[in-house]
């Protein structure tokens, strides 16, 4: 391997067009939270803020920061995964630090904390148009056998 040459963490890789395809129907279609980058060891992704994603006050409702911050974590999970397995959710939680206002986008970024053969942890950090830190939130996953479908 060459210096600048990064090996990848996905044993179940997937594309951009894929990810897209499969959120038809789904709250991540009809939320608008899109995939926009697969890096060899982290997900970027983000969400345009409009009236959806907003409570009374205007700002973005802390559950959508929660839905968008999940779903990198969980596809990024899924990804870890030997072939054969697939990932449940655990635990996630979120400390929402800015508000983010109707109009702008946010953008998300996960990485692994640690990917185990039973369990694995995420970070997700949200941040605003401007680059401010918005939300940061943790997804606990459980590794398990696929069942088929």
């Amino acid at each position: 391997m060459k210096d600048d040459e990064t090996m990848s963490i996905w044993r179940q890789p997937t594309t951009i067009e894929q990810i897209t395809a499969r959120a038809t129907g789904t709250v991540n279609g009809y939320l608008g939270v899109r995939v926009t980058e697969i890096g060899p060891d982290y997900i970027l992704g983000e969400l345009p803020v409009d009236e959806r994603h907003v409570q009374p006050f205007g700002v973005i409702h802390g559950g959508v920061s929660v839905v968008l911050a999940e779903t990198l974590g969980s596809l990024a999970s899924m990804m870890a995964c030997e072939p054969g397995f697939t990932a449940v959710g655990l635990e996630v939680n979120a400390n929402h630090l800015r508000p983010v206002p109707k109009g702008d986008v946010v953008r998300g970024r996960c990485t692994p904390v640690r990917i185990g053969r039973s369990v694995q942890v995420w970070n997700i950090e949200l941040r605003r148009g401007d680059g401010h830190l918005s939300c940061v939130s943790r997804l606990t996953t459980s590794i398990i056998e696929a069942r088929p479908a």
